[in-house]
């Protein structure tokens, strides 16, 4: 167990994560409807997501799950948001911190019940 992530302060979080897959109806169409249901996130104000996911990172605990061997250290925060429609709901985050690349990027979101 960690207490919050590492390097969360200088976190990668790539705005392709949601406006091509997670909040992408063509692609991620589950994920995409929780998103905007749950939340009221869209690929059209994803960048306020990563915003909103930035902001509260280090208020919420980072677990540590696992050792990709050759690709580095996996990690999920669970945090719960305020959305762009007032609402409140889980989202379940997941970090690497590439062992090539030096940096914590995310790797995956998703509205967690």
């Amino acid at each position: 167990m960690v207490s919050v992530l590492p390097k969360a302060d200088k976190v990668v979080i790539p705005i392709e994560k949601f406006t091509k897959y997670a909040l992408n109806h063509n692609r991620q169409a589950d994920k995409a409807v929780a998103f905007e249901l749950a939340l009221g996130y869209t690929s059209a104000n994803a960048n306020r997501l990563v915003d909103n996911i930035r902001k509260n990172l280090k208020n919420f605990p980072a677990v540590s799950k696992c050792n990709l061997k050759g690709y580095g250290d996996v990690y999920e925060v669970e945090m719960t948001l305020v959305g762009e429609n007032g609402k409140t709901a889980r989202v379940l985050t997941g970090w690497i911190d590439d062992s090539k690349t030096g940096q914590m990027r995310l790797t995956s979101a998703y509205v967690n019940k």
